[in-house]
C-alpha cells in the first residue's frame, strides 16, 4: 500500500465522507472511491460500510486504522523533520553586538560559518544601548554578544565567551592616571558617569556600582543616553566610567587615560538568544563563536597604541553636564 492510499483511507475513516476526504486531499470523489476498492481487493474484505446516506468502518477497518495511524504520524513527523533540516541549509542569520571587539568576532565566526555552510550569509549590526535587547526580543536578530549579566524577558543567556580584566576610564589630567593600578576601593573619590539606558539593577550594579566593597560611597557623575558620550565626558573630568581593559586599544585619546584595576572582578561576554527557540544555525554558530572567542589572546591597556598624553595638571572644577540628570 502506498503512502498516498494509505492517506486516503486514514483521511475517509475519519471523515466518513468521501466528498469532504476528496476535498480535503486536494482529489476527486472518485478517486477516493478508487482507492478503497483496491485496498478492500488488497485485503479481501470491506473496510467501510456504504449505504446512500452513511459511511462506516468495519470492524476490520477500525483495526486497520488503529493499526495505521500512529505509524503514519510517525513518518509525516520524519518527513517533518527531513524537510525543516533541509531548508535549514541556506538563509541568513542576523546578529547583533554592542562593542567594536565583538563585531570582530562575529565578523571572524561569520566567516568560519560560511566556509561551513555555504548556503548560510551572516549578516551583524551594532545595538544601540538606547534599545539593547530589543532586537532581539523583537526577533530582528537571532543572536547577540552582549555583557553579563543580562536579565531580561524573552531572552535566555549562552556561554560566556570571554572574561575581560577592567580598566578605569578617565581624564589623562586626574591623578589615578598616573597609577599603574587602580583599586575598586577608589572609586570612593571618583564621580562614575552613567548610562540612564541601563535599566536592569543586576546590570547597573556591575557597570556603576553605587557603593565600594567596604560600603564607602561612589559619587554620581552625570548621565547620558548614549556610551560615545561617555569619553567626552571624562575627557573633560566630569566623571569616570568602568570598561573593558581593552577599551583602551578601541578608543585611545591623548586626554584619557585608562588604568587596570587590581582587584575588580572581570566583564563578561556572552551569547543572548531568544526565549522562544532559535533558529537552526545557532547552536553551531555558538559552538564556532566560542572556538574563536578561545583563540583570541586578551588585549589589556598597556597593548593599546601609543599616545602622547598630556601633563598632569588638574583640570578646573566642570561646570553641570546640560544633557544628563547630573549627580
Amino acid at each position: 500500500m502506498e503512502l498516498r492510499d494509505i492517506e486516503i483511507f486514514l483521511t475517509l475513516a475519519e471523515e466518513l465522507h468521501f466528498g469532504r476526504t476528496a476535498e480535503r486531499l486536494h482529489v476527486t470523489p472518485s478517486r477516493v472511491s478508487h482507492v478503497i476498492k483496491k485496498q478492500e481487493r488488497r485485503i479481501g474484505a470491506p473496510l467501510f460500510e456504504r449505504t446512500s446516506r452513511t459511511v462506516r468502518l468495519t470492524a476490520l477497518g477500525e483495526e486497520l486504522r488503529d493499526e495505521l495511524l500512529p505509524a503514519h504520524q510517525r513518518i509525516r513527523r520524519a518527513l517533518e523533520r527531513a524537510t525543516a533540516e533541509g531548508r535549514a541549509t541556506e538563509g541568513e542569520l542576523c546578529t547583533g553586538y554592542t562593542t567594536p571587539w565583538c563585531a570582530e568576532l562575529l565578523l571572524r565566526t561569520g566567516d568560519a560559518f560560511r566556509a561551513q555552510h555555504p548556503g548560510w550569509s551572516v549578516r551583524v549590526r551594532e545595538i544601540s544601548f538606547t534599545d539593547p535587547y530589543g532586537a532581539l526580543q523583537r526577533g530582528e536578530i537571532q543572536l547577540q554578544i552582549a555583557e553579563f549579566p543580562v536579565l531580561e524577558p524573552g531572552i535566555v543567556t549562552g556561554p560566556v565567551l570571554f572574561r575581560e580584566p577592567k580598566a578605569l576610564m578617565l581624564s589623562a589630567g586626574h591623578p589615578l592616571a598616573r597609577a599603574s593600578t587602580v583599586s575598586v576601593e577608589d572609586l570612593a573619590g571618583v564621580p562614575l558617569i552613567r548610562l540612564d539606558t541601563i535599566r536592569s539593577k543586576a546590570a547597573a550594579d556591575t557597570h556603576f556600582p553605587s557603593r565600594t566593597p567596604m560600603g564607602r560611597l561612589i559619587p554620581r557623575g552625570p548621565s547620558c543616553s548614549s556610551w560615545h558620550e561617555i569619553p567626552v565626558l571624562a575627557a573633560a573630568g566630569f566623571g569616570a566610567s568602568i570598561v573593558a581593559a581593552r577599551s583602551a586599544h578601541y578608543h585611545a585619546r591623548p586626554d584619557i587615560a585608562f588604568v587596570p584595576f587590581s582587584d575588580a572582578p572581570t566583564l563578561d561576554y556572552g551569547v543572548l538568544l531568544p526565549a522562544t527557540g532559535a533558529r537552526p544555525p545557532a547552536e553551531p554558530f555558538v559552538d564556532l563563536l566560542r572556538t574563536q572567542a578561545a583563540g583570541a589572546a586578551p588585549l589589556h591597556p598597556q597593548e593599546a597604541p601609543a599616545a602622547d598624553r598630556p601633563p598632569r595638571a588638574s583640570l578646573p572644577e566642570p561646570a553641570a553636564h546640560r544633557c544628563g540628570t547630573g549627580g
